[in-house]
């Protein structure tokens, strides 16, 4: 039995929304203020509903918000009653069951006799019935002075006077106005679902006086003298609590050495990090009650738990409070389990780093496997979700298991997005275009999870083609921020924006871009050239290929030479729609005209659109081809005349160049050897003033064009 789909409907950011579950793990991820937390919060406090956990008015979405303030202050008519839908926020829970289930504990929910319908739908509700949203307009227009004539002072204080309490219900699943309620049937959910989490807020510090990791194993060993199965251990602990601490702490070795085997897979290269041991201190602590002590080894030295890092002691208090949980889950063996177990961990990336964060995720699916069976046997069936904002968490894990929150066009409302759904964007009737759109869905898989997992969490993407915009890029983006100031925008290297090397194959992403919604600027060469004939020695026969078509030589060129007759460049072919002898179409195209959004499956000229194609233009008289052609030929005053401030640029021609022998064309073409050390050539001999930190040095134009549509 399994949840397959929450629905959340008018909670914080969630104003409509519904989130899919894998079987085993969900990866829910998103950039800060996606909703993450909102939906922690929702499950917590619908399904966990208490006076801790109780709702506010500040978890209403702020459409909800501002329709009662309207109503409540009279602004908008409540309208007859005959028309009324209850307003407020609800949650719903799809739970689908098959034939090895036990359907005991569900059967008062079951609503279908229908044998194909295997669907259970749990509901939620916190709503305002008609009479008690009549009942708040008229209380606040008794006391409405009271509250400064602002009714939303009045509801934050009140709404939950009026506001029924959370009403759980069991729906059809073909018909949701058939329902059965819980409430009023005095239906208890305890023995169908159980809801646990782990907070991103943990206890966890380095105070001298913090005990956290000792106190929750106190909580484990009250645990575990509870459980039936542990008897016998616990009675022989009880027999040694009189003994010396020496025999208490090798007892406690003993009875936590699953736990701390657990702890040990996280170590990471370095088990000494968390090779941790329970120590009895009897002496300081009463008999039955906190008298465990968790210090770590270090060399022949035992520590206060306090003298650990912060990453560690997080990633061992979450294993311990996994375990705490786990055996919440497991029950003893006189109950049975929930039929339904949800373990929701929020952000276990805190205070660790990017070695531990993969560590981590690498062994929690095995770390929560290994802790569904209980002694007896029983094994729950256990869904976990994991909220992360971390790209190291991302790049180790399954690709079919990410959830993606993201903001939506409307405002304050969040969409989620399944990764796998992606696939089908990658596919195609055509037999050839299939196998080539699955090849790229597999490298895009990949390189993401691999190398680009941080573009899941940016706000914005530059798509780059080589090392040398990749090392060079961050210094022109400080320098526009530096010389082009605009008190209007934020500066570029304060936005959270990823740069990606993607080659010359920008073409490749534009299903994710669009998939995942963010702004992405392309920088790409225009790599114009021409195509002449190829002919024997003769001069006269032709070169003929297999299938007797003539062999055709594509020599490069500036985009400006007479002669070009092309653009190799697939990237600038593929978003406008046009071929490789277009040339002119892109040589002439406004900065307007550079703009893209997608519509009906194909990218169109769109002066708001998500994307931005830029590529080399005439600048300053010259119209480069490539990158560094169109830097070289703003720059020629940075080389200056001494060739060994440039190791990477051949001698000869650097020579040529700077005595005007060449034009920034052929030097670029002959004179470069290693493209990333000549950016960090550039660097070295930057020159920074009172205006810039890089004077002594020009951006091309066209990537000067791109930072300022970017920064907007």
């Amino acid at each position: 039995m399994k949840v397959v789909r929450i629905e959340v409907n008018n909670f914080r950011l969630l104003k409509r929304f519904s989130l899919d579950l894998e079987s085993n793990l969900s990866l829910v991820l998103g950039k800060n203020n996606s909703g993450k937390t909102s939906l922690l919060s929702a499950l917590e406090k619908f399904i966990n509903s208490s006076e801790k956990h109780k709702i506010v008015f500040d978890d209403f979405n702020v459409d909800l918000k501002a329709a009662l303030i309207k109503l409540v202050s009279g602004a908008d008519p409540i309208g007859p009653e005959n028309a009324y839908i209850p307003l407020g926020i609800t949650l719903k829970l799809y739970v689908e069951y098959d034939d090895v289930d036990n359907l005991s504990p569900v059967s008062q929910l079951i609503m279908s006799l229908d044998p194909d319908d295997n669907h259970i739908v749990l509901g939620f509700e916190y709503l305002v019935s008609y009479s008690q949203l009549t009942a708040m307009r008229n209380d606040y227009n008794a006391v409405k002075e009271k509250y400064d004539n602002d009714s939303s002072l009045f509801l934050k204080e009140n709404q939950h006077i009026y506001f029924d309490q959370v009403r759980k219900k069991s729906f059809s699943y073909s018909d949701p106005d058939v329902f059965t309620d819980l409430t009023k049937e005095n239906i208890s959910l305890a023995d169908v679902i159980s809801f646990r989490s782990i907070g991103a807020k943990r206890s966890v510090t380095n105070k001298d006086n913090d005990k956290t990791l000792s106190s929750q194993t106190a909580i484990i060993y009250k645990k575990t003298s509870e459980n039936q199965e542990q008897q016998e251990a616990v009675e022989g602990f009880k027999k040694q609590l009189r003994s010396t601490d020496k025999e208490l702490s090798e007892i406690y070795q003993d009875m936590f050495s699953g736990l701390l085997g657990k702890v040990a897979k996280f170590g990471g290269s370095r088990l000494s990090e968390t090779h941790i041991k329970i120590a009895s201190t009897l002496q300081h602590r009463e008999l039955l009650d906190g008298n465990t002590t968790v210090m770590y080894t270090h060399d022949t030295h035992d520590l206060p738990e306090h003298f650990n890092g912060l990453g560690y002691m997080n990633l061992i208090s979450m294993i311990f409070e996994i375990e705490m949980l786990m055996s919440s889950f497991r029950r003893s063996s006189k109950e049975n389990p929930a039929a339904i177990n949800l373990l929701f961990i929020e952000e276990p990336e805190a205070h660790t780093h990017p070695q531990m964060q993969y560590t981590f995720i690498k062994n929690i699916k095995s770390l929560l496997k290994e802790s569904r069976v209980r002694e007896d046997g029983v094994e729950i069936h256990l869904q976990t979700i994991i909220s992360t904002h971390s790209s190291h968490i991302v790049a180790e894990c399954d690709f079919d298991d990410i959830k993606y929150l993201r903001k939506s066009p409307l405002a304050n409302s969040v969409d989620a997005k399944n990764l796998k759904a992606l696939k089908s964007e990658y596919s195609s009737d055509d037999v050839d275009d299939n196998a080539q759109a699955e090849l790229y869905y597999k490298f895009l898989k990949q390189y993401l999870t691999l190398n680009r997992a941080e573009l899941f969490f940016a706000d914005k993407a530059i798509l780059i083609e080589g090392d040398t915009e990749k090392i060079l890029l961050p210094a022109m983006m400080r320098k526009f921020d530096q010389e082009v100031p605009d008190v209007g925008a934020i500066p570029l290297l304060s936005q959270n924006i990823s740069i990606v090397e993607v080659g010359a194959h920008a073409q490749i992403f534009e299903k994710f871009i669009h998939f995942i919604g963010i702004k992405a600027l392309i920088l790409t060469d225009i790599d114009s050239g021409i195509k002449e004939l190829l002919f024997e020695k003769d001069g006269v026969t032709p070169q003929l290929y297999k299938k007797g078509t003539q062999k055709i030589e594509t020599i490069k060129c500036r985009p400006d030479d007479p002669a070009a007759d092309h653009t190799a460049n697939g990237s600038l072919i593929f978003y406008h729609g046009k071929v490789r002898e277009d040339l002119d179409y892109f040589t002439s195209l406004s900065v307007e005209g550079k703009a893209l959004s997608k519509v009906g499956g194909e990218w169109k000229v769109d002066v708001d659109g998500c994307i931005f194609l830029a590529y080399q233009t005439k600048d300053d008289g010259y119209h480069g081809r490539s990158f560094e052609d169109a830097f070289f030929s703003l720059n020629k005053a940075l080389l200056g005349t001494d060739s060994e401030k440039f190791p990477s640029l051949t001698p000869k021609w650097f020579n040529k160049y700077i005595n005007g022998e060449c034009d920034a064309f052929e030097f670029a073409e002959k004179a470069v050897g290693k493209k990333p050390s000549l950016a960090i050539e550039v660097l070295l001999n930057s020159i920074p003033d009172e205006k810039s930190d890089f004077s002594n040095w020009k951006t091309p134009h066209y990537i000067q064009e791109g930072l300022e549509w970017l920064r907007k």
